[in-house]
């Protein structure tokens, strides 16, 4: 074991080690038993965690009771609706923290306790890249949000009431009620958003334990989950399953299927393309197209469907969805269990047909994501399908042009804007690093204008992300982004953009040759950093359709196979 080469040591440095750690109430026999981390990141700047400390006390437990030694410690905590300009600018410093804790402590195996956006993530680019055995826990959602006999979420409710109370449709006082009524408990957001997603894909992956994702924050059987996993843990440093025996390339296609399956959050995308890649691993969007084009969506949960985490948590859960899925999965896959995902999924059922629908009988018949591609996005952008409107799929309007979010937030609302339904907002500059960072911006506010008259979607276009609660005709991720020249920069006012879905097709209707000529004419925009981390992010940071990982912390094979020039030494 790796903590044997701190606690066992002859030497100064061994009895150091001894010293300080019995100090803190640790005994010589405790220094002989396997040495178990537990990532610890609550924060009172991180809603979606204010309960990870009962959590990681119920860890404790049953590493304790498995013969292991817990040891808790932070690393940093980014909540999404606290961090600007987003919490995108932090994953891979969190990823960064992550892994150098994990590499630099005497511990043999850790729990990774996440759950807001960016936090799973992060963890599982840093698990991947020291590979020591690790366990994912994540704190779980929030209950349903309450009001007048409605069921709430957040935070696709947030945009509901505040673009109603933006057209005049509700007053000051209801919509304090709504705040009040929306988040009724500990948890992440309660929809299929990017957190529920990035929990599912984590038991999809098989780095956590069968069940996890859709159990309540405040559920007992969240505490129950916590001991198990701190049992299961000291099992994987044991039998020494590693992240890598687990996060194989069928695993990541599992991962994506149940994404799919579920009309989860287009961020999954970006995160699960910088873990493979982690991993030493390419994953081109056109994977992501192929498995979504045959594999249908079943799971009838918000933005895209009818229910939430709650009733998916009755209805069966994860594993509930994967036995619908079984066919399309590689169930021969290791997992944290220590068992395939076949022998996971044998005592696995749907209790409630109308959440969880059989491949046979789907909502729709194919998954949450299409790739478009096209003169617009050469190097792919992003839609969820399953959340646009139906007269939106095939749509072709002129261009409304943007150049920064600071010019969208001036003009959208301009009552002299020349805009109607039919037109295609577009937003420049709001990528990897134009943004700076890729904020969750992309679902572009409706015209006050055409919200009076009832418009509630539009066809909007842009190199940011959206949450995962977001829905709309929202493409997202067009890369290469404007800020880098990619063609999204060379738009102006009263182009004609065709977006057809089915096709996959995303495409500026421009000549060539007047392309060429913008393009001679382009500048690029001023860094928003002159100094530190958000230099250093300006730099390094990848595109999106790479996972917008940092090029130097891909390994050094794949980094040689994907960059050209002097990032690639």
């Amino acid at each position: 074991m790796r903590s044997e080469s701190y606690f066992q040591e002859k030497d100064l440095w061994g009895f150091i080690h001894r010293s300080f750690t019995k100090s803190m109430g640790y005994t010589e026999e405790d220094l002989r038993k396997p040495v178990i981390g537990i990532c610890n990141t609550f924060s009172e700047l991180n809603k979606c965690h204010s309960h990870f400390n009962e959590l990681a006390d119920y860890v404790k437990r049953g590493v304790w009771q498995a013969g292991g030694v817990p040891m808790e410690f932070p690393t940093i905590s980014i909540g999404e609706p606290y961090v600007k300009p987003t919490t995108m600018l932090l994953r891979n410093l969190m990823a960064m923290d992550t892994e150098e804790m994990m590499k630099g402590h005497p511990i043999d195996g850790v729990v990774l306790l996440g759950g807001c956006d960016k936090t799973v993530p992060a963890q599982l680019m840093a698990a991947a890249s020291v590979n020591i055995p690790a366990i994912v826990l994540t704190g779980g959602p929030m209950l349903n949000g309450r009001l007048g006999g409605r069921s709430l979420g957040a935070c696709t409710d947030c945009y509901g009431f505040t673009l109603e109370h933006k057209a005049g449709n509700i007053t000051d006082g209801e919509l304090a009620v709504a705040e009040d009524a929306i988040c009724r408990s500990d948890g992440h957001c309660m929809v299929m958003g990017t957190a529920s997603t990035m929990a599912s894909i984590a038991e999809a992956l098989g780095m956590a334990l069968p069940g996890g994702a859709a159990i309540p924050a405040p559920d007992s059987r969240r505490r129950h989950l916590s001991e198990r996993t701190g049992k299961q843990i000291v099992e994987l440093v044991r039998r020494d399953i590693r992240p890598r025996d687990i996060m194989t390339a069928e695993a990541v296609e599992n991962a994506i299927t149940v994404t799919m399956a579920s009309g989860g959050s287009t961020n999954a995308i970006i995160h699960l393309i910088a873990i493979s890649q982690r991993l030493g691993r390419k994953l081109p969007l056109e994977t992501f197209d192929a498995i979504s084009r045959r594999t249908p969506f079943i799971l009838n949960l918000r933005p895209s469907g009818k229910y939430q985490m709650e009733e998916y948590c009755e209805a069966g859960g994860v594993p509930a969805l994967m036995k619908e899925l079984e066919p399309l999965l590689h169930g021969g896959c290791l997992t944290v269990t220590g068992r395939t995902v076949t022998e996971n999924l044998v005592q696995a059922a749907t209790l409630d047909r109308d959440v969880i629908r059989s491949v046979a009988e789907p909502l729709e018949s194919q998954g949450g994501f299409a790739v478009l591609r096209g003169n617009l996005a050469p190097d792919g952008a992003l839609i969820k399908q399953t959340a646009v409107s139906a007269h939106l799929k095939q749509h072709t309007g002129r261009a409304v042009v943007f150049e920064s979010p600071a010019d969208l937030l001036l003009r959208i609302d301009d009552p002299e804007l020349e805009v109607d339904e039919h037109s295609v907002l577009v937003l420049k500059n709001a990528g990897p690093k134009g943004a700076p960072a890729m904020p969750e911006i992309g679902q572009i506010p409706i015209p006050q204008k055409l919200l009076v008259r009832g418009i509630r979607d539009m066809v909007r276009i842009s190199d940011a992300r959206i949450s995962g609660t977001s829905y709309g005709a929202l493409i997202v991720h067009a890369a290469p982004e404007a800020a880098v020249g990619g063609t999204l920069a060379l738009v102006q006012d009263g182009d004609e953009i065709e977006l057809d879905i089915a096709a996959r097709k995303l495409v500026l209707k421009v000549p060539d040759g007047e392309l060429a000529r913008r393009r001679a004419l382009w500048k690029a925009p001023e860094p928003h950093y002159d100094r530190g981390y958000g230099l250093l992010f300006h730099m390094r940071v990848l595109q999106a359709n790479l996972g917008c990982d940092f090029d130097f912390l891909l390994p050094a094979e794949l980094r040689r196979e994907l960059l050209d020039g002097p990032e690639a030494l």
